[in-house]
C-alpha cells in the first residue's frame, strides 16, 4: 500500500486518535498534523477524511489548550461539511459543537450559546430527540448558559 495509500492515511490517524485517548497528546499532534498534510496533499482540503483530520487535530489543540490553533482550524472545518455535506449532516453537525465547545473553553460564550443552540434544535430535528447527542450538547449548553 505504502505511505500515502488512504488506508495507511486512515489507519495513523486512528492511531493519533488512540494516543489521544489515553492522553498521549505528544505522540497524538505531530501525528496528526503530518496525517492532516498528507490527506490535503493526496486527496484535497475539502474531502470528507480530510475534514475528519483536521477536525481531530482541532479537538487534540482544544485539549492542550492551544485555542489559537483550534478554533480557526474548527471554523474551517465546519465552513467547509457545510458546503460538502450539507447543514444537516451529522459530522457538519459535531462540527459546530466542536466549534460551540472550543469558544466555551476560550470563554467566547457569545459565540458558544447560540451555535449549542442551534446544534441542538438539529440534532433534535436530524436524529430525534433520544439520540445520545442530545444530552451531551443540552448538558454543554446549559453548562455555557450558567457560567
Amino acid at each position: 500500500m505504502g505511505g500515502d495509500h488512504p488506508d495507511t492515511l486512515n489507519s495513523r490517524n486512528n492511531l493519533a486518535c488512540a494516543y489521544q485517548s489515553v492522553g498521549d497528546l505528544g505522540r497524538a499532534i505531530p501525528l496528526l498534523q503530518q496525517t492532516l498534510t498528507d490527506y490535503e496533499r493526496l486527496l484535497g482540503g475539502d474531502h470528507p477524511d480530510t475534514l475528519t483530520s483536521r477536525s481531530n487535530l482541532a479537538c487534540v489543540y482544544r485539549a492542550v489548550g492551544d485555542l489559537g490553533r483550534a478554533i480557526p482550524l474548527l471554523q474551517q472545518t465546519l465552513t467547509e461539511r457545510e458546503r460538502v455535506l450539507g447543514g444537516d449532516h451529522p459530522s457538519t453537525l459535531t462540527s459546530r459543537h466542536n466549534l460551540a465547545h472550543a469558544y466555551q473553553s476560550a470563554g467566547d460564550l457569545g459565540q458558544a450559546i447560540p451555535l449549542y443552540q442551534q446544534t441542538l434544535a438539529d440534532y433534535e430535528r436530524v436524529l430525534g430527540q433520544s439520540h445520545s447527542l442530545i444530552a451531551m450538547v443540552r448538558a454543554n449548553l446549559e453548562q455555557a448558559r450558567s457560567a
